[in-house]
């Protein structure tokens, strides 16, 4: 028989070997994009379209409205997260310049679009320094839809086609914006029905994040989780606290949660064994909060339990039993499931006449949460004298992307103003469009001209331009934020949290 003997292992090479696959992994962890090749195809071929002797583009950006008429403002927030990452210090390099040159002859078939002498005399220059100015108001500002959020232009005359070159990037704060307007929109919800059935106002645990799985990439979990945590504390989006702790200048964790059931865990026992899983539950956090997913076989019946003979050891806690039902119709589950917990629990009223619950039990619903379930529930509850803080809310694939697009708010990113030899020229894009029958009309999709600043006033922010009387008397809610490869003025999360209460 032969005999196999183990390979010399050569340890110092071993080591040395996965010691270098380490370093290229944190390398491709941390690297960012090229930053070359972050624009629409279209654009590369825009510096040879603008008119001879250009040495000034002015854009903005703003929202036009929400698409369904329901949100009239927008809370702005994400864009420092953009500009730390992406367009902090020198872009690029040689050797990401050369790669870039070579991509782009293989997107276009020729090799005179993408115009590479202005991005080496760029690289040469400025070693890849973006010679623009980002002018926004603070993130966590509210401000109404149909006014100026950001500007951009080039602080070098040669590079006037750059500030439209990044557009892709810097619209891209449509995202963080949606979500945390729409995350603080349902907070006035929450908050309505709190005031009108509640003595409580601890708010901030109301509604959580569970759309870590339900987005389309890691960045949009840490983007819009980011975004939801301006108006929020429960999150189980571990990843979003962790960016916010890196761009947003904070050593607070922002995102908070507590122990909690899967099916996987409810179901190993099977539906003989539930029983034992619930109260399992309860005895191993026996103090604080604790949730449990109960509709793996039959929910009323999970419920009944725990109110009947796990009632003494629920109310012995010093903490919270959340229970959460995943199935069903929301509201009729919803209401039989409060009739049981408040026959095995009992209740007290709120001052205001509302059924409450021992502190000890609470119920969270987290299936088919969405801007307008979230208002039925708690207009449901409020019909049959139950108190708001009775529930809550987990909100996954509807808070995070289902349903949220770049026209929620339709926003627009335009030139208003450009100079050419010399010459100031207001610009604006004005369609005249045909409606349903064919009848020419104005399109809602007329832009801002000229230079332009967000004012405030008693009734709110409105957008001056450069061809109103008292536009250079007027002060500036818009401050610069970016300019020369650096941010200027930086916002921690507590400013924009506080900034974005109600």
């Amino acid at each position: 028989m032969e005999t196999l003997t183990a390979p010399v292992i050569d340890q110092s090479a071993l080591i040395a070997q996965l010691q270098a696959q380490l370093a290229h992994l944190q390398q491709a962890q941390t690297q960012r994009p090229n930053i070359l090749l972050l624009s629409d195809a279209y654009k590369y071929s825009h510096a040879k379209f603008y008119e001879p002797g250009t040495t000034r583009i002015y854009s903005y950006l703003e929202s036009r409205g929400h698409r369904g008429g329901v949100f009239e403002a927008t809370l702005v927030a994400g864009y420092q997260y953009l500009l730390k990452k992406y367009l902090s210090g020198p872009l690029f390099t040689q050797e990401e310049l050369d790669y870039a040159a070579d991509h782009l002859k293989g997107v276009f078939g020729r090799d005179d679009v993408f115009d590479k002498p202005r991005f080496q005399q760029w690289l040469d220059e400025y070693d890849a320094v973006a010679p623009v100015r980002i002018r926004a108001v603070p993130e966590g500002t509210v401000v109404g839809t149909r006014n100026v959020l950001m500007t951009i232009e080039n602080v070098d005359d040669r590079y006037y086609w750059l500030p439209n070159f990044l557009e892709t990037l810097l619209l891209q704060v449509w995202y963080p914006t949606t979500v945390a307007t729409l995350s603080r929109e349902v907070k006035k919800v929450v908050s309505h029905y709190f005031d009108l059935t509640s003595d409580s106002t601890t708010l901030d645990f109301q509604l959580n994040d569970f759309g870590f799985r339900g987005v389309s990439s890691v960045e949009s979990a840490q983007i819009g989780g980011m975004a939801h945590l301006i108006s929020w504390l429960g999150s189980d989006n571990t990843t979003a606290a962790e960016m916010i702790r890196r761009y947003y200048n904070t050593q607070e964790v922002y995102a908070k949660s507590i122990p909690a059931t899967e099916h996987s865990i409810m179901t190993q026992g099977g539906e003989a064994g539930e029983f034992d899983v619930i109260r399992r539950v309860l005895r191993t956090y026996p103090t604080g909060p604790v949730s449990c997913v109960c509709d793996s076989f039959n929910i009323l019946r999970a419920v009944r339990y725990i109110g009947t003979e796990l009632k003494d050891e629920v109310l012995a806690r010093q903490g919270t039993l959340v229970i959460r039902p995943d199935s069903g119709d929301i509201i009729k589950t919803l209401e039989a499931i409060f009739d049981i917990l408040f026959e095995c629990f009992g209740y007290e009223l709120s001052s205001k006449g509302y059924k409450v619950l021992p502190p000890q039990v609470r119920i969270i619903q987290g299936d088919g949460v969405n801007y307008d379930s979230i208002k039925h529930m708690y207009e449901v509850l409020a019909a049959r004298g139950i108190a708001a803080e009775n529930l809550v809310l987990g909100m996954g694939g509807r808070l995070l992307q289902a349903g949220i697009d770049r026209d929620t708010f339709n926003f627009a990113f335009k030139a208003s103003y450009t100079e050419v030899n010399g010459e100031s020229r207001d610009v604006v894009k004005s369609p005249t469009e045909l409606d349903a029958e064919g009848n020419p009309q104005k399109s809602t999709k007329q832009s801002k001209k000229g230079r332009l600043k967000l004012v405030k006033t008693a009734d709110g922010y409105r957008t001056l331009t450069s061809a109103d009387a008292d536009f250079e008397s007027a002060q500036d809610e818009l401050v610069t934020v970016y300019e020369w490869g650096k941010m200027v003025r930086e916002s921690t999360f507590e400013e924009i949290r506080d900034r974005a209460k109600l």
